[in-house]
């Protein structure tokens, strides 16, 4: 795999959606060995959301969108917290200890904003900037998965929606899943509430531009195989455009 703290592709994609992915990988950089972490450990969601850049991607290719992705794990720096989080590097992840982040001096978070995490929302803010001064529309999509389980509690909803400031995208979003499928169980602001810190990437490059956005949550058991990715990223494609044709009919009248 390339050192690239991020990747961007079809940066020049015809559609008005721009899908990013904040934990697309796992990856851990050669300089931090494996974090103490067993290969199993760095396999599972404390490292990463599973089947996000599956869906990602999938997206991407239906809607001919714009992708970019970080490539490096949320266990090195975690590019959905804002540089005063303190998660922003994590030294316990759900009930698991990360031993090698506990004592982290202040150049080496230095060295990790620097190197992963602003090269990341450089890329976002690049391409948002560009799609502007060409005239091109853009509505952020931010894809992540989260465990079927937390703390032993099961979570129930197969998807979850969250807003930032603006829900309107959002909402119209929720409407369109439902509409294809009523019987859906759509969770809003689930697993997580929307609130500053678990809503970076949303909140700084869609609500901080005015933009339309979106997060995306699949429970990522949905998506760990090949008819999953396919089932949801094609649900989610011709929702997100009925969503935006809600949008723009909102807007009109």
């Amino acid at each position: 795999m390339s050192d690239k703290a991020v990747v961007v592709t079809n940066a020049r994609g015809s559609s008005p959606f721009v899908v990013v992915c904040d934990h697309a990988s796992n990856r851990i950089p050669e300089r931090y060995g494996d974090l103490g972490l067993s290969h199993v450990e760095r396999l599972s969601h404390i490292a990463w959301d599973p089947g996000a850049l599956a869906v990602s991607r999938a997206l991407s290719d239906a809607l001919d969108a714009p992708l970019v992705q970080s490539t490096v794990s949320r266990l090195v720096i975690d590019c959905n917290r804002d540089l005063d989080a303190p998660d922003l590097i994590w030294t316990l992840s759900e009930a698991t200890p990360i031993r090698a982040n506990e004592n982290v001096d202040q150049q080496e978070r230095l060295f990790r904003i620097n190197h992963f995490h602003q090269p990341y929302h450089a890329s976002i803010q690049t391409l948002l900037e560009a799609r502007r001064h060409a005239g091109h529309e853009a509505i952020l999509v931010c894809v992540h998965s989260f465990t079927p389980v937390y703390h032993g509690v099961t979570r129930p909803w197969p998807i979850g929606l969250i807003h930032g400031t603006d829900q309107r995208f959002t909402r119209a979003l929720f409407v369109a899943l439902k509409a294809e499928d009523p019987e859906l169980n759509v969770g809003w602001n689930l697993p997580y509430a929307a609130q500053k810190g678990v809503t970076l990437t949303l909140e700084k490059h869609g609500d901080g531009r005015g933009l339309d956005a979106t997060m995306i949550e699949i429970r990522h058991d949905e998506i760990l195989e090949t008819d999953g990715v396919r089932c949801w990223s094609d649900r989610l494609a011709r929702c997100l455009v009925a969503a935006r044709q809600m949008r723009r009919g909102r807007v009109a009248s």
